[in-house]
């Protein structure tokens, strides 16, 4: 199985909290079977939002898990950073506020999180 890496819960904004997974993947089956290793934990099953995104040697793919517009936030940030054979999640369970358009840094300082601690570039 892929070796997944969890660091949890990263941030939290208006009790919104935020964590961030990854693992290295090579295809869209690869990716699916993160999302249900991932999902087998169930914090992370009944998470209001797992958006991911993922830079596969057949293309890029991306979902927003109804975060619209989330998946191309993680997505730019790995083509950026250069990363490739990999999916990043980032997961958020509701807090009852709408964040707007903070939803966004959040979801850019999870995948920071993520880069720092990996030691990757970005």
């Amino acid at each position: 199985m892929s070796d997944l890496i969890q660091l949890g819960v990263v941030l939290t904004d208006r009790g919104s909290k935020y964590a961030v997974t990854g693992a290295r993947v090579t295809s869209r089956a690869e990716v699916d079977a993160v999302l249900a290793e991932l999902k087998t934990d169930r914090a992370y099953a009944k998470a209001t939002h797992n958006t991911w995104a993922a830079m596969l040697p057949q293309g890029a793919l991306k979902a927003d898990d109804g975060e619209s517009g989330a998946g191309i936030v993680i997505l730019r940030m790995m083509e950026r950073a250069g990363l490739s054979d990999y999916v990043i999640i980032v997961t958020r369970w509701y807090g009852g506020k709408k964040l707007g358009g903070d939803r966004f840094r959040r979801v850019q300082d999870a995948v920071r999180a993520y880069f720092d601690d990996r030691g990757i570039a970005h």
